[in-house]
């Protein structure tokens, strides 16, 4: 079965949960090397080009990859990095205003990490009433979650026509609509998907749940949109033992946003905030999410139906503060 992967959509019921990237870590290593933070002394392990790689700097890469990457791999990591550090200075990309930008914001970032992680301390683990009572009220995701088996057409948005939506409201199958696609010389791309009522973002889930198999609908994905026809359902139930890890995680982050909400708030209130610029930039413009038709008929399918339970879940934290969160452990 070929895979397709919808994009991480935020807001979402129940996220993933994922360790911080190694690649992340060492970019946020290099904006501090960049920025002139001086390194901690100790034994070397290696020189390049006559500067040191120690001991500490090691165990500070080890400490981000949770055991999953070699102590010898990282080394040579480090290796590569401080040669690209060393022909970037020659070539003078650290005096790239763009580089400067990147490295202040990484920098900030680990500041702001750094405060938070001193400021909340370590995070109470969430009680089993907490964890049973988010299990209880949660069936979607756990006890009666399901398998959605989808076949997709996926086209460019551009070729979303009228007469192809109205087609998706009346066609019988999805293999009608291919064979009008190759007719009209539209390519696409065919895939076959599995995915779980916990996978799916949720105007998605919530229009799969009370659909029948056969039924054709449309997703409108940014530059994209999928054909799809529901092809099977399947029961796939999560015990509580299995799930309590990801709830524990979950509630832990829930935890962590609300307290560092609280501090931003607390910070807000004794400083003085002016807002200087009026500018069209600042226009306050939510992300949309993707456009869901599920064609009852071909007027309701050549509609452009935005999904009104996409905001349904509760709302994260500012991103800001998501961002800082997300780095404490």
């Amino acid at each position: 079965m070929k895979s397709s992967s919808y994009p991480a959509f935020p807001g979402g019921p129940f996220p993933a949960f994922r360790s911080m990237q190694y690649a992340a870590m060492m970019l946020a290593a290099l904006a501090l090397t960049a920025c002139g933070k001086t390194k901690e002394s100790g034994q070397a392990l290696v020189k390049v080009n006559g500067e040191e790689i120690t001991i500490h700097q090691l165990n500070t890469e080890v400490s981000h990859t949770n055991g999953q990457v070699s102590n010898k791999k990282i080394l040579e990591a480090l290796i590569d990095r401080q040669l690209l550090v060393e022909a970037a200075k020659s070539e003078k990309t650290d005096a790239d205003p763009a580089v400067l930008q990147e490295l202040e914001r990484t920098r900030n970032q680990i500041l702001m990490q750094g405060y938070l992680q001193r400021k909340l301390g370590a995070a109470a683990k969430p009680s089993s009433s907490e964890v049973n009572d988010f299990y209880t009220k949660n069936p979607d995701l756990f006890a009666q979650r399901r398998q959605y088996d989808l076949n997709e057409l996926v086209i460019d948005a551009k070729d979303l026509s009228p007469q192809l939506a109205t087609l998706m409201g009346t066609a019988r199958s999805i293999d009608e609509v291919a064979d009008w696609l190759q007719s009209k010389q539209i390519k696409f791309s065919r895939v076959s998907v599995a995915r779980t009522s916990a996978d799916l973002p949720p105007p998605i889930a919530s229009g799969l749940k009370t659909m029948d198999k056969g039924r054709l609908f449309v997703i409108k994905d940014g530059v994209r949109t999928l054909l799809v026809v529901l092809q099977d359902v399947k029961s796939s139930p999560i015990a509580l033992a299995a799930a309590t890890p990801q709830i524990e995680q979950y509630l832990t982050l829930q935890k962590r946003q609300a307290q560092a909400a609280a501090e931003v708030a607390r910070l807000r209130a004794n400083a003085k905030i002016e807002y200087l610029s009026k500018s069209a930039a600042l226009k306050d413009d939510a992300v949309e999410p993707p456009a869901v038709t599920m064609p009852a008929a071909a007027a309701a399918a050549a509609a452009d139906v935005p999904a009104a339970a996409a905001s349904s879940a509760s709302a994260a934290a500012d991103d800001h503060v998501s961002r800082g969160v997300a780095g404490l452990k």
